[in-house]
């Protein structure tokens, strides 16, 4: 499956390097999650491997990355600390935005989960978090720190021994730890959240997922991975976590988006062709695409997709109704403008027109007058380029008005509605 190399930079202007693994070639991408590990691991520990393989078999992209000092990152891990990990989070999650997409799926193993827990709060594109094997709060990991204690505190630095690893601290490591040791926030996330926990995990135990979900808010859920250890180093065991996170979060993410080859198919599907040519001149037909709001829009030539975005429940494959509406008015308005400025040879170089619709007060509309209640309003931008005297402009813009489009808005207009035998 495709993987590609990523680096981007944390808040202090130092390089980290990333993984963005991808669903199969050809495969769509339905939606981004982010992968933080733990504390002192690498961004290719076989846990976070094998679940964002896993998970790219659902449709899922998973961006995982080495925390600043760690693996192929710059900095150095003794000036890190646990608020440090939190920024490289949201560092992430500016540069999917940018150059991706922003993530909808939160997973943190370990530490990593008391990271995403204490960062999900500046994530507006989370939809959905899940926690593997993750203490409830940063100070857990004190215990890390129990035989360097004394020297941290005496000379503000100590070399520690981690998972057989030596690292080089400095006091605000700890100071830090300790700063974050409630559980208040858990009970704001505001989200769906999934807490995998081995009840035989030696390193975090059982304990602190308890401490998670009874702090956190419904809907939660909890996962029992039984006889799994604490980096799941059991392939079957990151499999079991990647499947059943996968179907879990399926009712929380995003539809997959449709490439411009599978919209054109869904477009002209069923018996779309043969309906098509017994259109007149004139006349449009709308098919339905799929039982919430995506349309196929025809007329004899040209046919394009309608759909609502995904705020409102569709999958945005296409303009809103509302958007179509507006397109028809500016594409007329500007139309009748340039025909205008050709035919009276006036030296138009450009036109862009900017439409909105929206409903307000009468006592908030200038050109309400002897109205009263709610009405709906259309604003219309014109900017017109060239070398134009305020003449010419004034005339211009008065010319838009003639756009037939604007005319059948603000004429009386009857819309008949009949019903015809399905054929």
């Amino acid at each position: 499956m495709p993987r590609q190399k990523v680096t981007f930079d944390n808040a202090q202007g130092q390089q980290l390097a990333g993984l963005m693994e991808t669903p199969a070639e050809g495969s769509a991408i339905r939606s981004y999650a982010l992968f933080a590990h733990c504390f002192t691991c690498g961004k290719d520990i076989a846990a976070a491997s094998r679940i964002s393989r896993a998970l790219t078999k659902h449709g899922i992209a998973v961006f995982r990355f080495d925390f600043t000092g760690l693996g192929n990152s710059d900095g150095d891990f003794g000036n890190t600390n646990f608020s440090s990990n939190v920024d490289d989070l949201l560092a992430a999650t500016a540069m999917m935005e940018r150059d991706f997409k922003a993530p909808q799926l939160l997973i943190g193993h370990s530490l990593g989960g008391a990271a995403i827990l204490s960062a999900v709060d500046r994530m507006p594109s989370i939809k959905a978090l899940a926690t593997i094997g993750a203490p409830a709060t940063a100070d857990h990991v004190q215990h890390l720190f129990t035989g360097s204690q004394s020297e941290l505190e005496a000379n503000g630095k100590a070399e520690v021994n981690i998972g057989g690893r030596k690292f080089n601290v400095q006091k605000q490591l700890l100071d830090d730890l300790r700063a974050h040791a409630d559980v208040e926030h858990i009970g704001h996330l505001r989200r769906p959240l999934m807490v995998f926990h081995s009840p035989i995990d030696n390193i975090v135990s059982v304990d602190e997922a308890a401490r998670i979900y009874k702090a956190a808010k419904h809907p939660k859920s909890f996962i029992s991975l039984d006889h799994a250890d604490h980096m799941l180093s059991k392939a079957a065991d990151a499999e079991f976590v990647a499947q059943t996170l996968a179907s879990w979060a399926d009712r929380y993410l995003d539809e997959a988006p449709l490439d411009s080859d599978e919209a054109v198919q869904l477009t002209m599907s069923e018996n779309v062709p043969a309906l098509v040519k017994t259109l007149e001149h004139g006349e449009v037909l709308v098919t339905e695409k799929d039982q919430k709001f995506l349309r196929g829009l025809y007329t004899e030539d040209h046919h394009v997709l309608s759909d609502e975005p995904v705020s409102f429940g569709g999958r945005n494959l296409g303009p809103s109704p509302y958007d179509l509406l507006l397109m028809a008015l500016g594409s007329c308005t500007s139309m009748t403008i340039r025909m205008y400025a050709n035919h009276k040879k006036i030296p138009l170089e450009d036109i862009n027109v900017r439409l909105k619709h929206e409903r307000i007060h009468t006592d908030d509309c200038a050109d309400c007058e002897g109205q009263s209640g709610k009405i709906e309003r259309i604003t219309r931008d014109i900017e017109l380029k060239g070398d134009l005297t305020e003449a010419q402009r004034k005339r211009l813009i008065e010319i838009a008005d003639r756009c037939p489009v604007h005319r059948t808005l603000e004429n009386d207009l009857v819309v008949r509605t009949r019903e015809q035998p399905w054929e």
